[in-house]
């Protein structure tokens, strides 16, 4: 079985609701994962979007979101999470310097959004809240399986 990883929100390469923006209610979308590879200790999550601060010229890429440590056994995380994350789940730091969801609130043009779900085969340590690069370097060799869900948005 494939690790996947969808919305009740919106599908794959499809318009994020204006709900889970800047211009709305600025809460996480529903999330919900199947395929969760054998061997899994743990997973994390990663929400960017490459295409700062202008899709025809992006300069950077934005970060949204950071967990980890979220238990394999769990099987997404619910609209509006907030703090209410499975135990033992971990947050990283996002753009905006501070742990929890940052939803899409794109300066210019249509922006991509990619949520990247992690399987990996250890349960990471404590990193303090780690940066989303801090985190990729602890993964690394650690990772059985990604699955990406892609919603876009434009103001």
């Amino acid at each position: 079985m494939t690790l996947t990883l969808s919305s009740s929100a919106f599908f794959h390469q499809g318009r994020i609701p204006k709900k889970y923006t800047c211009d709305g209610e600025d809460v996480s979308p529903p999330l919900a994962w199947t395929g969760v590879p054998a061997g899994t200790k743990s997973l994390a999550l990663i929400v960017d979007d490459p295409d700062a601060p202008d899709p025809q010229a992006p300069k950077m890429t934005w970060v949204h979101w950071v967990l980890y440590n979220i238990p394999p056994s769990a099987n997404g995380l619910p609209e509006a999470v907030g703090t209410r994350l499975p135990p033992g789940t971990l947050e990283g730091l996002n753009d905006w310097k501070h742990t929890g969801y940052g939803g899409p609130c794109p300066p210019i043009g249509r922006h991509r959004y990619f949520h990247k779900l992690y399987a990996l085969d250890t349960v990471l340590p404590d990193l303090k809240r780690p940066t989303k690069a801090q985190l990729e370097k602890a993964m690394e060799g650690h990772v059985l399986a990604v699955a990406e869900l892609i919603g876009t948005y434009q103001r």
